[in-house]
């Protein structure tokens, strides 16, 4: 249970400086080929590549909407890439309702980490935050 912690935000867990916040991590999303990731795919927070240099295509805002229906104008979610191949990049690309800032070239045996936030209906920014 979230407790108020009366500045409208939330605490997790008891409190203690020492405790760790434990999350559960379904099974990554594995992408051997180019494709166009779906909401699903996002949502499992982890993308793995290995392969040819190939476009890995952002789903549509509207899609996003779909599959996250609670998201309010900006909220967001992360989710990673790792490329765990040994020489070929994986190239994010942008799609309708999903604009992308940052280098979007995930290098060989490298790993990025992306936001996405809602910017209005169907619309989304997928920031590059680290990687």
């Amino acid at each position: 249970m979230a407790l108020p912690n009366g500045a409208g935000g939330y605490q997790f867990g008891d409190g203690n400086e020492t405790e760790i916040n434990m999350v559960t991590q379904v099974t990554p999303t594995a992408k051997v080929a180019a494709a166009t990731l779906t909401a699903a795919e996002l949502a499992t927070g982890i993308i793995t590549y290995t392969g040819a240099a190939v476009a890995l295509t952002m789903p549509l805002g509207a899609d996003l909407d779909v599959a996250f229906p609670s998201m309010k104008v900006n909220s967001c979610f992360d989710f990673y890439i790792i490329n765990i191949g040994a020489t070929n990049a994986a190239t994010v690309t942008a799609n309708t309702g999903v604009t992308l800032v940052g280098v979007a070239a995930v290098s060989a045996n490298t790993a990025c980490q992306w936001r996405v936030r809602k910017t209005a209906d169907a619309t989304y920014v997928a920031l590059r935050v680290a990687g």
